[in-house]
């Protein structure tokens, strides 16, 4: 009987990285989890026993001895935090979040002679189609990183994959994404305010973005990495954001009182998705955007309590 693969895997609380640990249990996975003193479990609440959860208390010290611990085979990374836009108060959590501790997680790694690394980035890291023009500062922390990594890569000789990240949707999510919020719209009758609305939205649904990564790490496992690639999960057929809106109406035969132009574009505000990346080799995306919308809204029984609002539209 083989050994199980070990993973260890970062942002386990979040959307994405949730449905990522429930796929790698049910594949056969061990995984550790590390989260942030005080996370909300919830995410992982149907599998929480069945994994290792480690409470991280900032230091680079910890973090070396919960990578020791696991021994991965590979490591994920989708810790964050995202700010479309941020204020003063939010520059040092967004550093703390997205550059130190990342720096810490790939100094562990370094120590402890694990050499896979899956880091997650954004396709906001290429403003009007750049090969580099940040559209907020979160996207340019995930650069930062990224220059950060190819240190490790030169001299610990990490092998590294980062997945730059579009739109990614899913049942039961609880971020305050669009889909969430028309939800809610249709509930209540209360208005939505959005921006004119004419901007192109690039979606993947979860199952595609999981299987990205697990080609991923596949990738990794079988040496064919020798340094640092960076791909972009991409669905390759944005939307317009009004279309958008109108076709999740149509399937799901409701309502929406949407006020467009209520609201003015974001400062940067994305038009047109970056779309120059390479996909994983070997991946492409299956499930269709209305196919997406209707296994979404089948499988999103109750709207999460606390939703913010979405600024900008």
């Amino acid at each position: 009987m083989t050994e199980p693969r070990v993973a260890l895997v970062t942002g386990g609380t979040g959307f994405v990285g949730a449905n990522l640990v429930r796929k790698l249990v049910n594949d056969g996975w061990d995984v550790h989890a590390v989260v942030r003193p005080g996370s909300d479990l919830s995410m992982l609440a149907d599998i929480e026993q069945t994994i290792q959860v480690h409470v991280h208390d900032g230091s680079t010290e910890q973090l070396i001895e919960i990578v020791k611990f696991a021994s991965p085979q590979i490591v994920f990374h989708l810790a964050s935090l995202f700010l479309a836009q941020h204020a003063p108060q939010d520059i040092a959590p967004l550093i703390n979040s997205n550059l130190l501790f990342s720096t810490q997680l790939v100094e562990a790694m370094s120590v402890n002679g694990v050499r896979h690394l899956i880091n997650t980035g954004t396709s906001w890291q290429h403003y009007e189609n750049q090969d580099y023009s940040p559209v907020c500062l979160y996207a340019a922390t995930k650069q930062a990183f990224e220059a950060v990594l190819t240190y490790y890569v030169d001299v610990a000789r990490l092998a590294a994959v980062t997945l730059q990240l579009f739109d990614t949707y899913g049942p039961n999510d609880p971020r305050a994404k669009l889909f969430t919020l028309l939800r809610k719209t249709a509930r209540s009758g209360e208005p939505l305010l959005m921006s004119p609305g004419e901007q192109l939205i690039d979606l993947v649904y979860i199952d595609d973005v999981l299987a990205a990564y697990l080609l991923a790490a596949e990738r990794l496992l079988q040496n064919r990495v020798g340094s640092h690639e960076i791909y972009a999960v991409t669905s390759g057929q944005p939307v317009r954001l009004r279309d958008l809106v109108e076709t999740y109406g149509r399937i799901t035969g409701q309502t929406l009182a949407v006020e467009w132009g209520a609201r003015p574009y974001r400062p940067r505000e994305v038009m047109l998705p970056w779309n120059r990346g390479t996909v994983v080799p070997g991946w492409e995306p299956k499930v269709g955007l209305a196919a997406g919308i209707a296994l979404m809204e089948q499988q999103s029984p109750r709207l999460p309590e606390t939703i913010a609002h979405m600024a900008g539209g």
